[in-house]
């Protein structure tokens, strides 16, 4: 019997998968490198990303920086940004004919707008390299091969493939089962919670201001240390927007165990805080005693927003700033720096589903993506306790995993050079 090429599965066709694959078949053009996909549809969470713009990356370059942005795998993602990362990812687009540009906040879109450049660079790469794709290719079982030479056997609808080395790029999995294979093959795998959603907040009069931006708050979770900065978004079901994305990032767990049943504090004037704003309202009740308080100025505060929190804190809007008082003062400014809302549920941000949870990373070398305690099976992507923060975040751990895994397992356990 002849002896088998080199063959490289990689199982999942998302991110990770397309360019673990395309970093096996570039490493070693010899080999065979399969592409498994169980879905009708390739890079499925690649074309609905950004509105359908695709956030590739985020505009951070220098590795401890970037891994600071991940709630679960700091320590291991800094390791793996250091060995290929930001720049490298941007190059490679770029070589690729995808040109990034980089948004205000730091996030990195195609100049196109259009998250089908992507797809279109990731599978015409893969075609090049004659990278061998299926779709509708479940793996049924993944099994240890009893032929020589060979690791690995998979059992697919068409047939059993047999492989030196396999990748897993399966994606994030909401229901623990999801990941129960891979635990029967000896791995720790974190429970799954979700991560990036926004917080419900049931029959609130607030939500009646959907679409008002406040463009820096402070948001705490009542009775601990959580804490998060940033933009706020008001919708029809409750808060959203870069500060409370990154809160239910970091506090996935602990709002999980709370059954998402928590207070959340607002300082809807986030870094000016209570002592500058008591100052200000003073100068323009002595300067403008006849002001009225609608019309107080300073706090940066969209007029909507102005108008209900006045409201809340039982204030007229016609109210002369000179006849406020200190007990108007100080129900004012609790409003503005100590808002306070009960929150009860969840709602995924837009189509960005991400879960905290999965192959457990101490069981996983950063410099190869190995499993250490299945030898020739690499992790890649989500399925990985990795999760990052919005804004392109979670796609660059895609790349870097991806490229990672893949040039490890077709270079063996030789030496590897980026």
């Amino acid at each position: 019997m002849p002896a088998l090429p080199q063959r490289i599965v990689v199982i999942g066709g998302g991110a990770s998968g397309h360019m673990a694959a395309i970093s096996a078949k570039t490493h070693d053009p010899q080999a065979e490198v399969y592409l498994l996909e169980k879905s009708d549809k390739w890079l499925a969470k690649v074309r609905i990303s950004g509105g359908g713009r695709c956030n590739v990356t985020h505009n951070c370059v220098e590795p401890r920086k970037l891994a600071r942005h991940y709630p679960r795998g700091e320590a291991f993602v800094r390791k793996v940004f250091t060995a290929w990362g930001q720049p490298q990812t941007v190059n490679w687009f770029a070589r690729h004919g995808v040109a990034l540009k980089v948004e205000a906040d730091g996030r990195m879109f195609p100049e196109t707008d259009d998250s089908r450049t992507v797809i279109d660079a990731l599978q015409e790469a893969a075609v090049a390299l004659g990278v061998r794709t299926r779709l509708h290719c479940p793996v049924t079982m993944l099994e240890r091969s009893e032929v020589p030479g060979t690791l690995w056997s998979l059992t697919t609808p068409a047939d059993v493939l047999l492989a030196h080395r396999v990748i897993i790029a399966t994606g994030g999995s909401p229901k623990d089962e999801g990941l129960s294979w891979l635990r029967a093959l000896g791995h720790d795998v974190v429970p799954a919670v979700p991560s990036l959603f926004t917080f419900n907040l049931p029959d609130d009069p607030i939500r009646e201001l959907m679409g008002v931006v406040a463009p820096r708050v402070r948001l705490r979770i009542e009775g601990g240390t959580l804490e998060s900065e940033g933009p706020l978004l008001i919708t029809h079901w409750g808060l959203s927007g870069p500060a409370v994305l990154r809160l239910s990032a970091f506090g996935a767990r602990i709002l999980h165990d709370l059954h998402y049943a928590y207070t959340v504090r607002v300082d809807w004037l986030g870094e000016v805080g209570e002592g500058p704003a008591r100052e200000r309202l003073l100068l323009q009740a002595q300067e403008h005693p006849k002001r009225q308080l609608v019309n107080a100025t300073g706090f940066a505060l969209p007029a909507r927003l102005w108008a209900y929190l006045l409201h809340r804190a039982g204030l007229p809007p016609e109210k002369p700033l000179g006849e406020l008082g200190k007990k108007g003062t100080d129900r004012l400014l609790d409003v503005l720096t100590n808002d306070r809302y009960a929150a009860k549920g969840k709602t995924t941000f837009k189509e960005e589903f991400v879960t905290a949870g999965g192959i457990a990373l101490h069981q996983v070398d950063p410099a190869t993506l190995e499993s250490r305690v299945t030898p020739g099976l690499h992790f890649a992507g989500e399925v990985l306790d990795i999760d990052g923060i919005t804004g392109g975040f979670n796609f660059q751990a895609a790349w870097s995993t991806g490229w990672l895994a893949g040039r490890a397992a077709a270079l063996d356990t030789t030496e590897r050079t980026v």
